[in-house]
């Protein structure tokens, strides 16, 4: 189970900050990582597959949109959250 006060605390930019970019990003990543654990144990769960790529697909689009806007905090996220960025031109 992950604790969502704790990934916000660790992610957010102020106090109140709890919508930013890199906090979504954040809670999804500990919200994959929780079900990739729990899909590594239960093989046959399909729809579980399912909602993990959903996620896996809007963590993607979320960073595409951060790399475009600010690129320095996208790289210091994905090298936080041990995120593998692919082939990017790097600028």
């Amino acid at each position: 189970m992950i604790d969502k006060q704790q990934v916000i605390a660790e992610h957010a930019a102020s106090g109140k900050d709890t919508g930013s970019t890199a906090v979504q990003v954040a809670l999804l990543t500990a919200r994959i990582n929780n079900l990739s654990d729990h899909l590594k144990a239960n093989k046959k769960d399909k729809h579980g597959q399912r909602g993990l790529q959903l996620m896996n697909g809007q963590r993607r689009r979320l960073l595409k949109y951060l790399e475009r806007t600010d690129y320095d905090a996208y790289i210091a996220l994905t090298d936080k959250l041990a995120i593998r960025r692919g082939q990017r031109i790097v600028r």
